[in-house]
């Protein structure tokens, strides 16, 4: 058994209210930003509603059977995916939680699975994998810091997998992935086997999507033909089922937040493992124990056009589905690199609280049963109050970034490197472009340098390079010191040898 803990950072709809507030009282840092953008009330009153319904009450009974079973030969394990936002605001308001969690980890019964710290959409983001690699590093260093472990087994974000992100996970070291068991990618087979990742030896675990969401989804569901679920006849479905590994996954606030207690949820959790043992060959174990149990029976091919996950209509569409969704993402990515240049420990956290997955989740526009979950998980009451929301906080963010470029010119011009589509594309004159482009300020000089003065003039009389430094470094001092002397009476190789100097200047590399 698999349980997903996480919490989101929320924005807050009074964002521009509370950093007017902190602006006229001349509090406005980017530890006030954060404040500014995410609604901690909220927040606070959710993971502390769901502490008292689900994280107490059902982790004590998961630390209770595995005392009870702590003698036997068939002993009680499970497995937690805790994500590092949920670490931080468990800390933060509802201690007891993490405590608890130190204790069922000290057992030795308990594997903690990596993932990404901010249960985000880190893999999408470029260059290669990076950013998913520094987010999965930072939830290895919480849970080596709060639990004292080192995981060998890795999930991405909502189980999100695909071939490449396997093996980039493989080359971190991880010995076990957990993600989706899809009936497309499946086949024929079944997902109660242990598969292995394509071209990479990574072990590969696929859920049980159907038994998991017995639990999950339709518990407490009176209209199903199954209602009411009780342990020994779960048990039973678990005995008929064959393979040699079931993977039951599903959010930890399965029990007692998304069905309250009184559905009969946690006396469900709590005689489960007893009616599970009273057959002779099912067991409890836990990702790394049952992957290295049983081989491998096939590769798990998922090539990276078909990329899955365990939502909706297990792909992307849950976070990246229509135009609001894209469009928010597309606007987190542009901020990528000036956060990377300006290298704010601060700005990068805020940025990176952005990533978070469920921001996407809210904008979703489904139909069904699908939208019915959607609305469920929303703080919101629709999708484009969500974008908004978020666009706001986006626009709040590049503001930010903007003074501290001005702050500091000399950062953001040195450190910035572009994506095509905003590099600097030299001419001369009307001519065709000279298929010449700088994307970054060192090369613009080094191009400069070497290109005849008239060129550069031309550039500078249409207001070319002002603009890109204006817009695109949102440095006004280079673009008003340029446009003097497109202005001036100076000979085009003048011109050419002043600018140059006005940019080593702001870059601090006077020659």
């Amino acid at each position: 058994m698999f349980f997903e803990v996480h919490q989101p950072y929320r924005l807050d709809r009074r964002m521009h209210e509370k950093l007017i507030k902190k602006a006229i009282k001349g509090s406005l840092d980017p530890r006030d930003i954060e404040d500014a953008l995410f609604d901690q009330d909220l927040n606070r009153l959710v993971i502390e509603r769901a502490a008292r319904k689900c994280y107490i009450p059902a982790t004590s009974i998961i630390a209770e059977t595995i005392r009870r079973f702590m003698g036997s030969d068939r002993k009680f394990m499970v497995s937690f995916g805790i994500s590092g936002a949920f670490i931080e605001q468990a800390l933060r308001w509802v201690p007891k939680v993490v405590d608890l969690f130190v204790d069922l980890v000290a057992t030795g019964l308990v594997e903690l699975v990596a993932q990404t710290y901010y249960h985000s959409l880190a893999f999408l983001i470029p260059p290669h994998y990076k950013e998913l690699e520094d987010q999965i590093k930072s939830h290895l260093k919480i849970l080596e810091d709060i639990f004292g472990v080192k995981p060998v087994s890795v999930e991405n974000t909502e189980f999100i997998y695909n071939n490449d992100l396997a093996c980039k996970l493989y080359s971190m070291g991880f010995k076990v992935i957990l993600t989706e068991g899809v009936e497309w990618i499946l086949g024929w087979r079944s997902p109660n086997f242990v598969y292995r990742g394509y071209l990479c030896d990574i072990r590969v675990l696929t859920r049980n999507y159907r038994l998991s969401d017995d639990i999950g989804f339709r518990f407490s569901n009176n209209k199903w033909d199954q209602y009411p679920l009780t342990a020994d006849k779960y048990a039973l479905w678990l005995a008929v089922t064959p393979g040699d590994v079931v993977v039951l996954a599903m959010d930890y606030e399965t029990f007692g937040e998304h069905h309250w207690p009184e559905s009969g949820i946690h006396e469900f959790l709590r005689y489960l493992p007893q009616e599970v043992l009273k057959h002779s060959h099912l067991r409890f174990s836990t990702p790394s124990r049952a992957a290295f149990a049983h081989d491998t029976v096939d590769v798990y091919d998922v090539p990276p056009w078909v990329t899955i996950s365990w939502a909706d209509e297990r792909d992307l569409s849950a976070w990246l589905g229509n135009y609001i969704q894209k469009n928010s993402f597309s606007m987190l990515l542009e901020l990528k690199r000036y956060i990377d240049a300006i290298d704010d420990p601060y700005l990068t956290r805020i940025w990176r609280l952005l990533t978070i997955s469920d921001h996407f989740y809210y904008m979703a526009t489904k139909f069904g049963s699908m939208e019915e979950v959607h609305q469920y998980f929303s703080p919101y009451k629709n999708a484009v109050d969500a974008y908004v929301l978020y666009a706001q906080a986006i626009s709040i963010l590049f503001y930010i970034i903007a003074e501290k470029a001005r702050e500091n010119p000399s950062k953001m011009l040195k450190n910035l490197v572009l994506p095509p589509e905003k590099a600097f594309y030299f001419k001369c004159f009307d001519l065709e472009s000279l298929n010449i482009s700088a994307a970054s300020v060192k090369e613009f000089l080094w191009i400069s340098r070497s290109l005849p003065s008239e060129c550069i003039v031309y550039h500078l009389n249409r207001g070319d390079i002002q603009k890109w430094f204006r817009e695109i470094y949102m440095v006004d001092d280079i673009a008003n010191a340029l446009d003097e002397i497109a202005r001036s009476d100076a000979s085009a190789d003048e011109k050419k040898n002043l600018m140059i100097k006005v940019i080593e200047n702001f870059l601090g590399e006077r020659r």
